[in-house]
C-alpha cells in the first residue's frame, strides 16, 4: 500500500497505476475493459465531467473527499493515456508551460 505521506515522482505514480491495471487483468488481450487510447480518452472525459458535477449549481464543493477521488481518477486516466500513447507527460507539461509563458494572453 502507498504511504499517504510519501511524495512521489510522476513516474512512480505511473508505475503504481500500471501495477493496479495489470493486477485487475485489464491489459489482457481479451479484457472487457480494453485499455486502448480511445477508451482511456473517453474515460478521462467522463471523469472530468464528474469533477464538474461537484460544482453544478454551486460555487463551493460540498464533499471534498468525493472531489478528491474524482480528481484522482482524472489523473490516473491521464497518466495511463499518456503512457500507453508513448508521451512523456512530464516533458509535455514543461514544453506547454514554456509555450504558454511566451504566448500573448489578451485581456477580455
Amino acid at each position: 500500500m502507498i504511504n499517504e505521506l510519501a511524495i512521489m515522482e510522476l513516474r512512480e505514480l505511473e508505475a503504481h497505476m500500471h501495477a493496479f491495471v495489470a493486477a485487475k487483468g485489464w491489459y489482457a488481450p481479451d479484457s472487457p475493459k480494453a485499455q486502448t487510447p480511445r477508451n482511456l480518452a473517453a474515460s478521462l472525459a467522463i471523469e472530468a465531467a464528474e469533477v464538474l458535477e461537484h460544482f453544478q449549481w454551486r460555487e463551493e464543493v460540498k464533499d471534498r473527499q468525493a472531489l478528491a477521488e474524482e480528481l484522482a481518477d482524472v489523473l490516473l486516466y491521464l497518466l495511463q493515456l499518456a503512457s500507453i500513447s508513448g508521451i512523456d507527460l512530464e516533458q509535455a507539461v514543461l514544453a506547454k508551460l514554456a509555450h504558454n509563458h511566451e504566448r500573448e494572453w489578451p485581456i477580455p
